[in-house]
Protein backbone atom coordinates (compact mmCIF):
# COMPACT_ATOMS: atom_id res chain seq x y z
CA UNK A 1 0.00 0.00 0.00
CA UNK A 2 1.16 3.53 -0.76
CA UNK A 3 1.14 6.38 1.74
CA UNK A 4 -2.15 7.62 0.28
CA UNK A 5 -3.92 4.32 0.98
CA UNK A 6 -2.51 4.19 4.52
CA UNK A 7 -3.82 7.70 5.20
CA UNK A 8 -7.25 6.78 3.81
CA UNK A 9 -7.20 3.65 5.97
CA UNK A 10 -6.55 5.73 9.11
CA UNK A 11 -9.34 8.13 8.16
CA UNK A 12 -11.69 5.20 7.57
CA UNK A 13 -10.81 3.77 10.98
CA UNK A 14 -11.71 7.12 12.56
CA UNK A 15 -15.09 7.16 10.81
CA UNK A 16 -15.77 3.60 11.91
CA UNK A 17 -14.08 3.98 15.29
CA UNK A 18 -17.18 5.40 16.95
CA UNK A 19 -19.63 3.03 15.27
CA UNK A 20 -19.75 0.52 18.11
CA UNK A 21 -20.55 3.24 20.64
CA UNK A 22 -23.12 4.95 18.42
CA UNK A 23 -24.82 1.61 17.81
CA UNK A 24 -24.83 0.93 21.55
CA UNK A 25 -27.02 4.05 21.90
CA UNK A 26 -29.34 3.29 19.00
CA UNK A 27 -30.08 -0.38 19.79
CA UNK A 28 -31.65 0.66 23.08
CA UNK A 29 -34.66 2.04 21.21
CA UNK A 30 -34.59 0.54 17.69
CA UNK A 31 -34.85 -3.14 16.69
CA UNK A 32 -31.80 -4.58 14.97
CA UNK A 33 -33.14 -4.91 11.40
CA UNK A 34 -34.85 -1.51 11.54
CA UNK A 35 -31.56 0.09 12.59
CA UNK A 36 -29.73 -1.65 9.73
CA UNK A 37 -32.42 -0.44 7.31
CA UNK A 38 -32.13 3.15 8.59
CA UNK A 39 -28.37 3.06 8.23
CA UNK A 40 -28.45 1.80 4.63
CA UNK A 41 -31.47 3.77 3.39
CA UNK A 42 -30.40 7.16 4.75
CA UNK A 43 -26.87 6.65 3.45
CA UNK A 44 -28.23 5.75 0.01
CA UNK A 45 -30.45 8.86 -0.03
CA UNK A 46 -27.43 11.01 0.86
CA UNK A 47 -25.22 9.50 -1.85
CA UNK A 48 -27.81 9.53 -4.67
CA UNK A 49 -27.76 13.30 -5.40
CA UNK A 50 -23.94 13.29 -5.24
CA UNK A 51 -23.74 10.53 -7.86
CA UNK A 52 -26.30 12.34 -10.03
CA UNK A 53 -24.50 15.71 -9.71
CA UNK A 54 -21.19 14.13 -10.76
CA UNK A 55 -22.79 12.58 -13.82
CA UNK A 56 -21.83 9.04 -12.85
CA UNK A 57 -23.73 6.16 -14.41
CA UNK A 58 -25.32 3.47 -12.30
CA UNK A 59 -25.09 -0.22 -13.35
CA UNK A 60 -27.17 -0.89 -16.44
CA UNK A 61 -27.41 -4.69 -16.56
CA UNK A 62 -29.20 -7.30 -14.46
CA UNK A 63 -26.00 -9.25 -13.97
CA UNK A 64 -24.30 -6.18 -12.50
CA UNK A 65 -27.18 -5.58 -10.09
CA UNK A 66 -27.07 -9.24 -9.07
CA UNK A 67 -23.42 -8.82 -8.16
CA UNK A 68 -24.21 -5.71 -6.11
CA UNK A 69 -27.11 -7.54 -4.44
CA UNK A 70 -24.75 -10.30 -3.30
CA UNK A 71 -22.27 -7.67 -2.10
CA UNK A 72 -25.01 -5.92 -0.15
CA UNK A 73 -25.88 -9.16 1.65
CA UNK A 74 -22.27 -10.04 2.45
CA UNK A 75 -21.01 -6.57 3.29
CA UNK A 76 -24.11 -4.92 4.80
CA UNK A 77 -27.12 -6.99 5.74
CA UNK A 78 -25.43 -10.00 7.35
CA UNK A 79 -22.57 -8.29 9.24
CA UNK A 80 -24.55 -5.20 10.29
CA UNK A 81 -27.41 -7.32 11.61
CA UNK A 82 -25.13 -9.73 13.46
CA UNK A 83 -23.01 -7.01 15.07
CA UNK A 84 -26.01 -4.88 16.04
CA UNK A 85 -27.65 -7.95 17.56
CA UNK A 86 -24.43 -8.88 19.37
CA UNK A 87 -24.22 -5.42 20.92
CA UNK A 88 -27.47 -6.09 22.73
CA UNK A 89 -25.63 -8.93 24.49
CA UNK A 90 -21.89 -8.26 24.72
CA UNK A 91 -19.96 -5.06 25.56
CA UNK A 92 -18.86 -2.79 22.72
CA UNK A 93 -15.20 -3.31 23.59
CA UNK A 94 -15.47 -7.06 23.25
CA UNK A 95 -17.39 -6.69 19.97
CA UNK A 96 -14.66 -4.47 18.52
CA UNK A 97 -11.96 -6.97 19.55
CA UNK A 98 -13.79 -9.86 17.89
CA UNK A 99 -14.47 -7.75 14.80
CA UNK A 100 -10.72 -7.23 14.48
CA UNK A 101 -10.45 -10.82 13.23
CA UNK A 102 -11.81 -9.59 9.87
CA UNK A 103 -8.42 -9.20 8.12
CA UNK A 104 -7.45 -12.70 9.24
CA UNK A 105 -10.65 -14.09 7.71
CA UNK A 106 -10.05 -12.00 4.56
CA UNK A 107 -6.57 -13.46 4.12
CA UNK A 108 -7.75 -17.03 4.69
CA UNK A 109 -10.78 -16.67 2.38
CA UNK A 110 -8.65 -15.20 -0.43
CA UNK A 111 -6.08 -17.99 0.05
CA UNK A 112 -8.65 -20.80 0.15
CA UNK A 113 -11.06 -19.71 -2.60
CA UNK A 114 -8.89 -17.56 -4.90
CA UNK A 115 -5.51 -19.18 -4.43
CA UNK A 116 -3.92 -15.95 -3.22
CA UNK A 117 -0.53 -16.35 -1.57
CA UNK A 118 -0.49 -16.27 2.22
CA UNK A 119 2.74 -14.45 3.07
CA UNK A 120 4.11 -15.07 6.53
CA UNK A 121 4.49 -11.36 7.22
CA UNK A 122 0.79 -10.67 6.58
CA UNK A 123 -0.39 -13.58 8.70
CA UNK A 124 2.02 -12.72 11.51
CA UNK A 125 1.13 -9.03 11.30
CA UNK A 126 -2.61 -9.67 11.59
CA UNK A 127 -2.11 -11.96 14.61
CA UNK A 128 0.16 -9.33 16.19
CA UNK A 129 -2.44 -6.65 15.52
CA UNK A 130 -5.19 -8.70 17.18
CA UNK A 131 -2.91 -9.23 20.19
CA UNK A 132 -2.38 -5.47 20.35
CA UNK A 133 -6.12 -4.86 20.38
CA UNK A 134 -6.57 -7.33 23.24
CA UNK A 135 -3.93 -5.41 25.21
CA UNK A 136 -5.42 -2.04 24.23
CA UNK A 137 -8.97 -2.91 25.23
CA UNK A 138 -7.87 -4.79 28.35
CA UNK A 139 -9.67 -7.37 30.46
CA UNK A 140 -12.10 -4.82 31.92
CA UNK A 141 -14.07 -4.55 28.66
CA UNK A 142 -14.47 -8.31 28.53
CA UNK A 143 -15.22 -8.89 32.20
CA UNK A 144 -17.53 -5.89 32.72
CA UNK A 145 -20.51 -8.12 31.89
CA UNK A 146 -20.68 -11.90 31.43
CA UNK A 147 -19.57 -12.75 27.90
CA UNK A 148 -22.39 -14.37 26.03
CA UNK A 149 -21.27 -17.12 23.66
CA UNK A 150 -24.07 -16.41 21.17
CA UNK A 151 -23.11 -12.74 20.89
CA UNK A 152 -19.45 -13.58 20.43
CA UNK A 153 -20.26 -16.10 17.70
CA UNK A 154 -22.44 -13.48 15.98
CA UNK A 155 -19.55 -11.01 15.75
CA UNK A 156 -17.17 -13.71 14.49
CA UNK A 157 -19.74 -14.71 11.85
CA UNK A 158 -20.00 -11.04 10.83
CA UNK A 159 -16.21 -10.86 10.50
CA UNK A 160 -16.26 -13.95 8.28
CA UNK A 161 -18.96 -12.34 6.13
CA UNK A 162 -16.80 -9.22 5.78
CA UNK A 163 -13.90 -11.44 4.72
CA UNK A 164 -15.98 -13.12 2.02
CA UNK A 165 -17.31 -9.74 0.86
CA UNK A 166 -13.75 -8.56 0.29
CA UNK A 167 -13.20 -11.40 -2.16
CA UNK A 168 -16.55 -10.77 -3.89
CA UNK A 169 -15.78 -7.07 -4.09
CA UNK A 170 -13.03 -7.78 -6.60
CA UNK A 171 -15.79 -8.16 -9.18
CA UNK A 172 -16.75 -4.51 -8.68
CA UNK A 173 -13.37 -2.85 -9.12
CA UNK A 174 -14.34 -1.40 -12.51
CA UNK A 175 -16.97 0.87 -10.94
CA UNK A 176 -16.19 4.23 -9.30
CA UNK A 177 -16.30 4.07 -5.46
CA UNK A 178 -19.38 6.32 -5.34
CA UNK A 179 -21.31 4.08 -7.71
CA UNK A 180 -20.26 0.95 -5.84
CA UNK A 181 -21.29 2.47 -2.51
CA UNK A 182 -24.68 3.69 -3.72
CA UNK A 183 -25.46 0.48 -5.62
CA UNK A 184 -24.86 -1.86 -2.71
CA UNK A 185 -26.66 0.43 -0.25
CA UNK A 186 -29.64 0.63 -2.63
CA UNK A 187 -29.79 -3.16 -2.87
CA UNK A 188 -29.51 -3.45 0.90
CA UNK A 189 -32.38 -1.02 1.43
CA UNK A 190 -34.68 -2.73 -1.07
CA UNK A 191 -34.00 -6.14 0.45
CA UNK A 192 -34.38 -4.93 4.04
CA UNK A 193 -37.67 -3.01 3.67
CA UNK A 194 -39.85 -6.16 3.47
CA UNK A 195 -37.67 -8.11 5.92
CA UNK A 196 -37.67 -5.40 8.59
CA UNK A 197 -41.33 -4.71 7.89
CA UNK A 198 -42.31 -8.28 8.65
CA UNK A 199 -40.00 -8.72 11.65
CA UNK A 200 -40.27 -5.30 13.32
CA UNK A 201 -43.34 -3.57 11.83
CA UNK A 202 -41.25 -0.42 11.99
CA UNK A 203 -44.16 1.87 11.08
CA UNK A 204 -45.69 1.10 14.48
CA UNK A 205 -42.57 1.93 16.48
CA UNK A 206 -42.57 5.10 18.60
CA UNK A 207 -40.42 7.97 17.38
CA UNK A 208 -36.94 7.60 18.94
CA UNK A 209 -35.35 10.13 21.26
CA UNK A 210 -33.15 12.96 20.00
CA UNK A 211 -29.97 11.12 21.03
CA UNK A 212 -30.95 8.08 18.98
CA UNK A 213 -31.90 10.22 15.97
CA UNK A 214 -28.50 11.89 16.00
CA UNK A 215 -26.82 8.52 16.47
CA UNK A 216 -28.62 7.10 13.43
CA UNK A 217 -27.83 10.15 11.27
CA UNK A 218 -24.16 9.97 12.28
CA UNK A 219 -24.13 6.25 11.57
CA UNK A 220 -25.64 6.76 8.10
CA UNK A 221 -23.83 9.91 6.96
CA UNK A 222 -20.34 9.46 8.37
CA UNK A 223 -19.92 5.80 9.25
CA UNK A 224 -21.67 4.53 6.11
CA UNK A 225 -21.99 6.98 3.17
CA UNK A 226 -18.61 8.67 3.55
CA UNK A 227 -16.89 5.60 4.95
CA UNK A 228 -17.92 3.37 2.05
CA UNK A 229 -16.51 5.83 -0.47
CA UNK A 230 -13.16 5.51 1.27
CA UNK A 231 -13.59 1.74 1.68
CA UNK A 232 -14.12 1.02 -2.02
CA UNK A 233 -11.44 3.53 -3.02
CA UNK A 234 -8.87 1.65 -0.92
CA UNK A 235 -10.14 -1.71 -2.17
CA UNK A 236 -9.79 -0.61 -5.80
CA UNK A 237 -6.23 0.62 -5.28
CA UNK A 238 -4.80 -1.74 -2.65
CA UNK A 239 -6.90 -4.90 -2.68
CA UNK A 240 -9.46 -6.57 -0.47
CA UNK A 241 -7.10 -8.00 2.14
CA UNK A 242 -5.42 -4.63 2.76
CA UNK A 243 -8.65 -2.70 3.18
CA UNK A 244 -9.77 -5.15 5.88
CA UNK A 245 -6.81 -4.02 8.00
CA UNK A 246 -9.00 -1.11 9.05
CA UNK A 247 -10.58 -3.35 11.70
CA UNK A 248 -7.23 -3.47 13.51
CA UNK A 249 -7.26 0.33 13.79
CA UNK A 250 -10.90 0.81 14.77
CA UNK A 251 -10.58 0.13 18.54
CA UNK A 252 -7.45 2.27 18.71
CA UNK A 253 -9.18 5.10 16.85
CA UNK A 254 -12.15 4.96 19.21
CA UNK A 255 -9.94 5.21 22.30
CA UNK A 256 -7.77 7.94 20.76
CA UNK A 257 -10.85 10.02 19.87
CA UNK A 258 -12.10 9.65 23.43
CA UNK A 259 -8.76 10.85 24.79
CA UNK A 260 -8.60 13.84 22.41
CA UNK A 261 -12.19 15.09 22.47
CA UNK A 262 -13.83 13.64 25.54
CA UNK A 263 -10.99 14.15 28.00
CA UNK A 264 -10.65 10.45 28.68
CA UNK A 265 -7.31 9.39 30.16
CA UNK A 266 -4.90 7.45 27.95
CA UNK A 267 -3.44 4.62 30.04
CA UNK A 268 -0.09 2.88 29.59
CA UNK A 269 -2.02 -0.24 28.61
CA UNK A 270 -3.71 1.60 25.75
CA UNK A 271 -0.42 3.14 24.63
CA UNK A 272 1.25 -0.29 24.65
CA UNK A 273 -1.64 -1.77 22.67
CA UNK A 274 -1.33 0.99 20.11
CA UNK A 275 2.39 0.32 19.72
CA UNK A 276 1.74 -3.40 19.20
CA UNK A 277 -0.92 -2.63 16.57
CA UNK A 278 1.51 -0.29 14.83
CA UNK A 279 4.17 -2.99 14.86
CA UNK A 280 1.68 -5.43 13.34
CA UNK A 281 0.90 -3.00 10.52
CA UNK A 282 4.62 -2.50 9.85
CA UNK A 283 5.10 -6.26 9.65
CA UNK A 284 2.18 -6.52 7.20
CA UNK A 285 3.61 -3.73 5.06
CA UNK A 286 6.94 -5.55 5.09
CA UNK A 287 9.08 -2.91 3.44
CA UNK A 288 10.67 -1.62 6.66
CA UNK A 289 12.00 -5.11 7.43
CA UNK A 290 12.88 -5.99 3.85
CA UNK A 291 10.13 -8.63 3.74
CA UNK A 292 8.28 -7.11 0.79
CA UNK A 293 9.74 -5.38 -2.26
CA UNK A 294 9.54 -1.58 -2.36
CA UNK A 295 6.71 0.04 -4.25
CA UNK A 296 7.66 0.68 -7.85
CA UNK A 297 7.79 4.30 -9.10
CA UNK A 298 4.78 3.58 -11.31
CA UNK A 299 2.67 2.94 -8.24
CA UNK A 300 3.70 6.09 -6.41
CA UNK A 301 2.14 8.50 -8.87
CA UNK A 302 -1.08 10.19 -7.83
CA UNK A 303 -4.35 8.95 -9.26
Amino acid sequence: MRAREWLLLVLLSILWGGTFFVVAIAVKELPTLTLVLCRCLIAALLLAPVVWAMGLKMPATRSAWREFAVMSVLNNIIPFSLIFYAQTIVPSGLASVLNATTPLFALLVAWWFAGDPLPFNKLAGVVLGIAGIVVLIGPSAISSTPANALGMLAVLAASLSYGVSGLWGRRLKAYPPLVTSLSQLTCSSLLLIPIAGVSDQFWRLPWPSANVVWAVLSLAALSTALAYILFFEIMAKAGSANVMLVTLLIPFSAIALGALYLGEALTWQQALGGLIIGAGLLVIDGRLFGIAPPVSPALTTKV
